[in-house]
């Protein structure tokens, strides 16, 4: 079940990069993030009404929904849309891979768990390789937005790992990813309204076939399966695992890049293909266990004796 999640993870967050490109356009930010979540909120709030599943979340798990909406339904994607205006998006797809890292410290932090040397040395493996699958993305950015463009995707990162924490949090107090997603989605809607009205943002019409396709995909599929998967991994593997994930879909990306962009391989591509590819190896190697000497050796008198 774990290797279907994770694959299902990759492949979707894979290709979500590719429907958002196609929603670059006339309209905001804001309100094409907006368009995105109160959707999928209200589909993920209909299934559940439909199957039987729908409640109101209990008083004292609200804030927590609210908080998961605020880091991964809302302020994470303002950030990571807002960056691209500034950055490639190889560079800040480098970027987000390192919610493995902020994954692994922020559960040192609000879970104390131990950072193992097999977490450090696969997301160590995982980011050289996309430095040099990106290596050229970052070399032609633009320098004088660079640093912005940095900072909107180390912030977006953050928050996206912020939330993985409160999803775990809201997993250990009984509270399903599929429940918690449907409601910290339609919170993540209601956040961005109110920044839209408070900025005066225009809400623009969806301008052709092409960007609502793109909306339907990343609504249902990217949003409602894609963060499901992923936060169901995150509450059974824990935080650190499960965001390898986001080490592999960039390589997803690169592949449909090539296919619709004409994305151009060079042997640093291949290589860091080959990185990414042993970093995930190395994440979910079993851990090797100490040999039992002691009871075998115990074993073995009992049976000399008898």
């Amino acid at each position: 079940m774990i290797p279907v999640l994770f694959l299902s993870t990759v492949l979707i967050w894979g290709t979500t990069w590719l429907a958002i490109a196609l929603q670059a356009g006339p309209v905001p930010v804001l309100v094409s993030v907006f368009y995105r979540f109160a959707l999928a909120g209200i589909l993920f709030l209909f299934i559940l009404a439909v199957t039987g599943r729908l409640r109101l979340p209990k008083r004292e798990h609200q804030v927590w929904l609210v908080a998961q909406a605020l880091c991964l339904f809302s302020l994470n994607f303002i950030c990571f849309y807002h960056a691209v205006h500034y950055i490639p998006s190889g560079l800040e797809s480098l970027i987000f891979s390192l919610s493995t890292i902020f994954n692994a410290l922020n559960a040192r932090i609000f879970y104390g768990e131990r950072i193992s040397g097999k977490v450090i040395l696969a997301s160590l493996l995982g980011i050289s390789g996309l430095v040099l699958l990106f290596g050229r993305d970052i070399l032609d950015a633009d320098a004088s937005g660079t640093l912005t463009g940095v900072g909107l995707a180390m912030l977006g990162t953050l928050f996206f790992s912020l939330g993985n924490m409160v999803s775990r949090r809201n997993s250990r107090e009984g509270i399903s990813p599929v429940f918690a997603n449907a409601w910290a989605m339609s919170y993540g809607a209601i956040v961005l309204m109110l920044l839209i009205i408070l900025t005066g943002t225009p809400l623009i019409a969806p301008p052709d076939a092409t960007y609502l396709g793109a909306l339907l995909y990343l609504a249902a599929i990217g949003s409602i399966v894609g963060f499901s998967t992923y936060l169901i991994l995150v509450a059974r593997i824990g935080s650190a695992r499960a965001a390898y994930a986001t080490v592999l879909f960039p390589i997803i990306a690169l592949g449909l890049s090539t296919v619709f962009e004409g994305y151009v391989w060079h042997w640093t591509g291949f290589v860091g293909l080959g990185l990414a590819l042993l970093g995930n190896i190395v994440i979910f190697a079993p851990s090797r266990r100490p040999r039992r000497t002691a009871p075998i050796a115990k074993d073995a008198e009992t049976v000399a004796s008898s």
